[in-house]
């Protein structure tokens, strides 16, 4: 896919679809970090520590449900 910038105000800003958006599951609360090594621009969105411990969780817990129910026992 090729972008190009679009002006805004002094500053340039690149427009992302709502198709990627949703695909990467972001909006506009959704902190990014951004590097730049000189010629590469890489954007990637900041997953917060309790959600993924919390992924994390739900997974485990998907995939070993019966085995955990029965070490509780």
């Amino acid at each position: 896919m090729i972008k190009t910038l679009t002006k805004h105000g002094t500053s340039l800003a690149l427009i992302l679809d709502r198709s990627i958006l949703k695909l990467l599951k972001i909006d506009a609360k959704t902190p990014l970090e951004i590097i730049v090594d000189g010629r590469t621009l890489i954007i990637s969105s900041i997953i917060s520590q309790q959600e993924q411990v919390a992924s994390t969780y739900k997974a485990v817990n998907k995939r070993y449900r019966t085995t955990l129910k029965r070490l509780a026992r």
